[in-house]
């Protein structure tokens, strides 16, 4: 196996991490829920020694890294939420690779000194089985969108779906878990809030619901097929929207096939495991290549990629701690 015996630090949202455990590698994981910031000589105190390769996990958090030009480990980014974080395509010049989860933001990414192959498209998926349990339920609302609604922090979602209510009754709006939501809706609906492809469209699916969702980019087409694995309406169309939830409705037994080739889809190929087997191969083939390539750059990194990064953390972060550790890691070697 590939990574037998290789040790990976995965730090920030946990995400797939502990599926590449079935490709031999040996992991040390480090989620937390509130920015921090962490040194070397912390991450190998917290790892037992020097791993053997060091990921982020896109968590929406501040650069956590200090040092990160010098790290001498292999160091992978994974960006999930690019549409919302511009200055994710700069700091992932700082680490050796990059897995992108949207795909049209690859070109973004690719602008800097990193070449195509050192990045990797890794999309949403939904979690393994094992870790996916739900109970079937008889449904309650005719068509269920479960997430956040808020007009400052999602505005585009929360106008559509006022426009939607009042074209589609059978509409409801709720907030919660998604394997406690999802079984009492006939029909999931999805609402991209900037087109991104997100964890929604698979999770629903994996649960044999019929999905209604726009059309959108990132690889979407060449994940799913319209009409078949689910149903796409046209984006910010509450009346194509509206008339498409109707169809499924009203025949159910096209929206319960639906359902069907939808699940059997993410259970063939978009699991967490699928995305670990993937990742696990990726990170294979970068530890024969090496970091030397960013380690020979790591002065030039520092100034023109990591110092903007602290200098706007620490101006724009809330902790006073956090603040200071910035500031401090900006002047480094200035």
């Amino acid at each position: 196996m590939a990574g037998r015996g290789r040790l990976v630090a995965w730090f920030g949202r946990e995400y797939f991490a502990g599926s590449l455990a079935e490709s031999g590698w040996r992991l040390s994981i480090h989620s937390y829920h509130e920015p921090r910031i962490f040194t070397w000589e912390q991450i190998t105190a917290l790892c037992g020694g020097a791993p053997d390769v060091l990921v982020l996990g896109d968590r929406s958090h501040p650069p956590p890294f200090l040092g990160l030009e010098n790290y001498p480990c292999l160091t992978v980014f994974y960006s999930v939420d690019s549409h919302i974080h511009a200055w994710h395509p700069l700091y992932a010049q700082a680490f050796d690779a990059c897995l992108v989860g949207l795909k049209d933001d690859l070109p973004r990414f690719a602008e800097g000194r990193l070449a195509l192959d050192r990045l990797l498209w890794s999309p949403a998926y939904a979690p393994n089985r094992e870790l996916m349990p739900w109970t079937p339920a008889e449904p309650e609302w005719d068509v269920l969108f479960a997430g956040t609604v808020d007009p400052q922090t999602t505005p585009g979602r929360a106008a559509f779906l006022e426009r939607l209510s009042r074209v589609l009754p059978g509409l409801a709006v709720r907030r919660g878990d998604f394997k406690d939501l999802f079984p009492l809706g006939r029909v999931i609906l999805n609402v991209a809030e900037r087109g991104d492809l997100n964890f929604r469209v698979f999770e629903a699916l994996a649960m044999g619901k019929p999905l209604l969702t726009p059309v959108i980019g990132n690889g979407f087409p060449e994940l799913f097929q319209d009409g078949v694995d689910l149903m796409a309406y046209a984006p910010d169309d509450e009346a194509d929207c509206a008339a498409k939830a109707r169809l499924l409705l009203d025949n159910p037994e096209r929206a319960a096939a639906m359902g069907a080739a939808g699940m059997a889809k993410v259970d063939a190929f978009h699991r967490a495991s699928h995305r670990a087997a993937a990742c696990g191969r990726f990170l294979a083939d970068l530890l024969d290549r090496g970091n030397r390539e960013r380690l020979a750059l790591a002065d030039e990194l520092r100034r023109s990629v990591l110092r903007p990064l602290h200098l706007h953390w620490a101006e724009a972060s809330e902790d006073p701690l956090l603040k200071a550790a910035y500031l401090r890691e900006a002047r480094r070697g200035s």
